[in-house]
């Protein structure tokens, strides 16, 4: 059946969890669609692997394919153009991991510090290989199909009302929200997003097996499918419109 759209949460070099969700979405066809939400890089062991599959996936696949900017991509993209390194200190944001995953150098421990080298090959980006940082350059800052709308983050009220991401200025402002008004309180055309780990959102809004607050989070009018991949946790993919769900875990 053409005409489907396949949502991809956020991958954070896992791409042991890419490889296997793929392996259990249907085949594609031409009149399908498939949107990765961002954030394919950092924390988990190999964010060169990601970005080296999803680029094979795009120039291999039937279906057309959307890759959206996620924060992290954006937050590279700011270290390289005028540098960022509060950004890079916190072990948390897996910097390092992208470093190392694309040297080719083991995957560091969550204990493990930069050396003095590494944060000088970091504090610029500069490890990223050229065609890398094109490819993160064109990224969209959103998408939308008839089935729904699709950003990485979400939206925020201005003015009483949640506007359309295209009226977003800057649109920036996609990529990092995390607001509870969003996810309670927003009606309109339903929105997909990821950035905000599933489990982190409130549970007791979501409709989607309420009893496992690491799973797929549904809300009124909203999706997220941030189900902590490349942090633990699993990869997700959500099919419009039958609305089915694709997991990389069990």
């Amino acid at each position: 059946m053409a005409g489907r759209t396949f949502a991809v949460g956020d991958i954070h070099g896992d791409l042991a969890a890419l490889q296997t969700l793929f392996a259990r979405v249907p085949q594609l066809a031409a009149g399908d669609t498939v949107v990765f939400l961002g954030d394919y890089v950092d924390r988990g062991p190999d964010s060169a692997g990601v970005v080296k599959w999803l680029r094979d996936f795009a120039a291999s696949t039937p279906a057309k394919v959307v890759f959206l900017r996620g924060n992290h991509e954006d937050a590279w993209l700011q270290i390289i153009d005028e540098g960022w390194p509060e950004f890079l200190l916190p072990r948390g944001n897996g910097c390092l991991e992208s470093y190392r995953s694309f040297k080719q150098l083991p995957t560091p421990t969550l204990d493990d510090l930069p050396t003095a080298e590494e944060m000088d090959a970091m504090l610029d980006g500069s490890f990223f290989p050229e065609d890398v940082v094109d490819w993160m350059k064109s990224l969209e800052w959103f998408y939308e199909d008839e089935h729904a709308i699709y950003v990485h983050a979400g939206l925020k009220r201005s003015g009483g009302q949640f506007p359309h991401p295209s009226e977003i200025e800057p649109p920036r402002a996609l990529l990092w929200l995390r607001d509870r008004d969003f996810f309670e309180n927003y009606r309109g055309k339903l929105v997909v997003f990821g950035h905000t780990t599933t489990r982190t959102l409130p549970n007791e809004l979501s409709t989607y097996t309420p009893d496992d607050p690491t799973d797929l989070w549904a809300g009124t009018a909203c999706v997220g499918l941030d189900t902590a991949c490349g942090k633990g946790g699993f990869l997700t993919a959500f099919e419009l419109p039958a609305q089915r769900v694709y997991e990389s875990r069990g």
